[in-house]
């Protein structure tokens, strides 16, 4: 059985001096306004990157959990930042580099970097990105 989910986006206007609003099915983002500025300018406010890093690392600490359970290593927690690169020359999402730390009583760093790799590259996200994929993994315990 496969799993939907949607989000929608409304644009108005020209690149630089337009607007636009973005919003999710579940009710999460209800019309949050995302632009030019926010994206390329660094004004407050999300973009699309932005938007990517949240879902490949919630995406990633869920894939993470698994691999650590698979493992028999069961999470106290795992905290995941995902850094997302935009280059604004060729306006290609060039590289995600995720920080990853974990308290993970009983596993050892080897343990916990082996299931790192495995959730960096089982993650579905991590799977639907064209990009450099970079992991720091920390043990905290």
């Amino acid at each position: 059985m496969t799993m939907t989910n949607s989000a929608t986006a409304q644009w108005k206007g020209g690149l630089k001096d337009g607007e636009g609003s973005i919003s999710t099915a579940s009710g999460t983002l209800n019309n949050v306004a995302y632009d030019f500025r926010k994206r390329f300018e660094g004004a407050q406010g999300t973009n699309p990157e932005e938007l990517i890093g949240a879902a490949h690392a919630s995406c990633f600490s869920m894939a993470f959990s698994l691999e650590l359970e698979k493992a028999g290593h069961k999470t106290s927690s795992i905290d995941t930042e995902a850094t997302v690169t935009l280059d604004p020359e060729t306006l290609s999402v060039t590289a995600v580099h995720l920080t990853t730390r974990g308290n993970v009583p009983g596993a050892d760093q080897a343990a916990f970097e082996k299931a790192a790799n495995d959730a960096k590259q089982n993650c579905p996200i991590s799977k639907l990105l064209n990009a450099e994929i970079t992991l720091e993994a920390v043990l905290e315990n």
